[in-house]
């Protein structure tokens, strides 16, 4: 079951230039294009209204994205505005449109009713607009796993320290020791893990040289249903991080994670990892960015090796752990959602016609 009425990214705004671009969200083909004249991002069913060859297929002229089949062409309404050889152009020769909204350098999508998409409700992240305090790379992975497994594995970082040992983990036991700060509400999920007085990760080291122990935190917020916002970081121990707020001159990084569901066994994984250490030195950023991909990589063989597992067994008889509490809180998050989305897209209940009342 996917959410419809929700704002997923489709792509990163680089990705879409001056060629029709594909990509199956919902399990909906799309097809995503710019307009010639304002640079407007348009997305469209990928089937031409004439003999349903895809448009991704076609070219991008001024009227709109032509069908590489047999010309016909679209604008970024769906709507068909030229056939060649003909005048005259049926009322119903059209596509579905869907809303798409370009900002913070992703591309956004609405798959639901056109009419509830509020372009308010997408998460602001200025962060990827600030390229002097927030250096960063733009990540991006095809993963054969439900996005909700990637979603549970970012929000329960009790698998570091196993997982990911010898890059960003650390020690296993400084992980499930980590004390706790934790918002819930009926529809929001976040926390702050603190690790303090333990031994830096390797990555932390090779960033800014640590010579002894750190106070670490990560800060972690579900942005319903399938995004995930990050800062982590280090500072020497004992210098007021937890107490105080004080979080300067040491380690820090933002991640954006965004997972797009593709079909039901498979997701789209857009990642930003940012520098705030040393955002004059653009190795620093760009070996941030390796030692990242390469701690993502195992997260993304973990998951796939969960779904291969799941379309097998099931998980009926899976167990919970007590460090599953946050998972479940936003599973029961992304259930409500499911819910409300399959209320939202039932038809509506015919009215009852009220006798007509006759005046004596």
């Amino acid at each position: 079951m996917f959410i419809m009425n929700a704002w997923y990214i489709a792509a990163w705004a680089s990705e879409i230039g001056e060629k029709p671009f594909a990509r199956t969200i919902c399990n909906e083909p799309l097809v995503f294009f710019r307009d010639k004249v304002s640079g407007k991002i348009a997305a469209l069913e990928d089937k031409c209204c004439h003999r349903a060859a895809p448009l991704s297929l076609g070219v991008v002229v001024e009227a709109g994205l032509q069908c590489g089949y047999h010309g016909v062409v679209h604008d970024c309404s769906g709507r068909c505005v030229h056939i060649p050889g003909q005048d005259k152009i049926p009322a119903r020769a059209k596509v579905r449109a869907y809303p798409a909204v370009e900002k913070n350098e992703f591309i956004w999508v609405w798959m639901g009713n056109p009419e509830l998409a509020d372009e308010s409700k997408i998460i602001d992240y200025p962060f990827n607009d600030d390229h002097e305090k927030w250096p960063h790379h733009q990540g991006f992975y095809h993963i054969k796993s439900n996005y909700v497994l990637m979603v549970d594995n970012l929000m329960d970082l009790t698998h570091l320290g196993y997982v990911h040992g010898s890059t960003i983990g650390g020690n296993p036991q400084t992980h499930v020791e980590a004390l706790m700060d934790v918002h819930k509400t009926e529809t929001s999920l976040s926390y702050v893990r603190w690790m303090l007085n333990s031994i830096p990760p390797p990555t932390y080291v090779a960033a800014v040289g640590f010579k002894g122990r750190v106070d670490r935190w990560q800060e972690f917020e579900f942005a319903p249903p399938s995004n995930v916002l990050q800062w982590s970081g280090a500072v020497d121990a004992g210098t007021g991080a937890r107490e105080n707020g004080n979080r300067e001159g040491g380690f820090s990084l933002r991640i954006f994670h965004g997972l797009t569901p593709e079909t039901e066994n498979s997701c789209f994984y857009f990642y930003a990892p940012a520098n705030g250490y040393r955002q004059d030195d653009p190795t620093a950023t760009d070996d941030l960015m390796k030692h990242i991909s390469t701690a993502f990589m195992e997260d993304l063989l973990v998951c796939e090796g969960q779904q291969k597992r799941l379309e097998r067994f099931g998980e009926s008889d899976l167990v919970d752990i007590a460090s599953d509490a946050s998972r479940i809180h936003l599973r029961r998050i992304i259930n409500r959602m499911e819910q409300e989305d399959a209320r939202l897209r039932q038809p509506a209940a015919p009215r009852s016609r009220v006798p007509e009342v006759v005046a004596q």
